[in-house]
């Protein structure tokens, strides 16, 4: 159809309606192709990210892609004045690990996986281009070092190595390696835990109360006494 522009994003950008706060969905490959296109460029997505203020939350769900890409978008992340949120609720790996970086505060979904490797390329050509390609990806290397070293506090030489390695991480071990801030919680569940444990608690103060009161009345089995069975018995 004439007249209609296709814009092919790898991010969408919603409110929560209930707290007003910007929501930003990473979701798939971080492609270069749509990130450099004539329809979609990184200042369009900058555009967007400082057309509003205030705190963002990322949901992040991408195998990785374009190294330069996440790199524009980890420091526009990171120059934003905003509180970000990052939420993985799928994988960050590869290049996503790197926006992940940008994020004030990391959490992961409990089956979520976070990996990080060595950068790679293609190179055509003699003995001399393929020297070029190799200091390339070594200065890459260099770079995305940088970003892990600044998030985790780890050693160049221990990420280094964790990247040759291909590692992957789940939600307990990337917090263990300050890769993350903390795993998502089931707010629901919390929620029903924590009335679950009021509500016990106030039936055994009541209980004891309406004791009390039936010991004043007449004499029987000492207070203390009654006390400690009740409190056998609720627990």
């Amino acid at each position: 159809m004439r007249g209609v522009v296709i814009i092919n994003k790898f991010w969408v950008w919603a409110q929560d309606a209930d707290t007003g706060e910007r929501v930003l969905y990473l979701d798939g490959i971080i492609a270069a192709d749509s990130w450099f296109a004539d329809d979609v460029t990184p200042a369009a997505f900058k555009t967007e990210l400082f057309s509003g203020s205030g705190d963002v939350t990322i949901f992040l769900n991408s195998p990785g892609g374009d190294f330069i890409a996440a790199s524009q978008i980890y420091t526009m992340l990171m120059d934003y004045r905003g509180h970000v949120t990052v939420k993985i609720d799928g994988i960050a790996a590869s290049a996503a690990s790197v926006v992940a970086m940008a994020g004030t505060n990391v959490l992961m979904s409990p089956t979520a996986t976070m990996m990080i490797h060595d950068p790679s390329t293609i190179a055509i050509g003699d003995s001399e281009e393929m020297r070029k390609a190799m200091d390339m990806l070594s200065e890459i290397k260099e770079a995305i070092i940088n970003s892990y070293e600044l998030k985790t506090g780890l050693s160049r030489a221990k990420l280094s190595h964790m990247m040759t390695a291909e590692t992957w991480m789940n939600a307990k071990k990337a917090v263990e390696l300050n890769f993350a801030d903390g795993i998502l919680e089931d707010e629901k569940q919390r929620a029903l835990s924590d009335t679950y444990v009021f509500s016990r608690r106030a039936v055994t103060n009541s209980l004891i109360n309406k004791l009390q009161m039936k010991v004043k009345a007449q004499t029987g089995t000492p207070i203390e006494s009654l006390e400690k069975r009740l409190f056998l018995i609720s627990h």
